[in-house]
């Protein structure tokens, strides 16, 4: 008993680490796509969170500060670090949010807005842009995602140490750059959709002054429909291709250029 007396400290040090750990890796599997989405058991997330906890603990267990002595102040350095895991988290959600727009766009632009699908968020959204978020989210598990996302996990305490909490000049300047390559990546890949409503659009008001008396409406809407579909056909794989290197750009630079 003496000997275990001895080891107590050490033993406290290192379930102190391993939560601290846990506080934020299970923010960051909160929001992470694939593992944190919400069809995935409640159960099987909290599995997932303590395993790469145990994953990332050894590479930043020295960073851990030992535990205040007062609980306030535990509580303070836990509450931080999990804001912290929700603020790397939510970049990584974000990709999905690119696929939303591309389906939403697209589904617009065809007149296929009204047609839902099942959905693996709490909003539901057109049937493109389901298949489109399924589509990326196996991609994404299929070229390494668990391993892409334990150095996600491990970096961001090189960016924000441990205890250290978000500067606000860092939330902003992050925060509006990623927000703003999201978008412009979105409407980017949406953009064959655009172009091909804009030309049905303007080949259509031509048709309608040419022939006031035929209902273009009513001949145009059935091509436009079949038009989407046969366009969603063709250029699916290059969408999920460009967002595919996209994701794996970020993951291997977080925050840095993507090509």
């Amino acid at each position: 008993m003496d000997l275990l007396v001895e080891f107590l400290p050490y033993s406290q040090a290192a379930l102190w680490a391993g939560f601290a750990v846990f506080t934020r890796v299970g923010a960051v599997m909160a929001v992470l796509p694939a593992f944190g989405d919400q069809p995935v058991p409640t159960r099987v997330r909290l599995v997932l969170a303590i395993m790469f906890s145990l994953v990332v603990a050894p590479s930043v267990a020295s960073t851990i500060a030992p535990a205040p002595d007062a609980s306030f102040a535990a509580f303070a350095v836990l509450g931080m670090e999990a804001l912290t895991g929700l603020f790397f988290g939510i970049f990584l959600r974000f990709f999905i949010l690119v696929l939303q727009i591309v389906g939403s766009i697209a589904a617009q632009a065809t007149s296929l807005s009204q047609i839902f699908g099942g959905t693996a968020v709490v909003d539901p959204q057109p049937a493109i842009g389901h298949m489109l978020v399924v589509a990326g989210t196996a991609l994404a598990a299929l070229s390494g995602l668990h391993i892409q996302a334990a150095s996600y996990m491990i970096y961001s305490y090189t960016l924000v140490p441990f205890g250290a909490g978000l500067r606000p000049g860092l939330v902003a300047e992050v925060g509006i750059a990623e927000v703003t390559r999201t978008f412009s990546l979105g409407f980017s890949l949406a953009a064959p959709f655009l172009i091909a409503s804009l030309i049905y659009n303007v080949v259509l008001g031509v048709i309608n002054r040419a022939m006031p008396q035929l209902m273009v409406s009513f001949v145009g809407a059935p091509a436009l429909t079949a038009g989407g579909l046969l366009l969603f056909f063709l250029t699916a794989p290059f969408i999920l291709a460009l967002w595919l290197a996209a994701f794996s750009a970020f993951m291997d630079t977080p925050f840095g250029p993507w090509p």
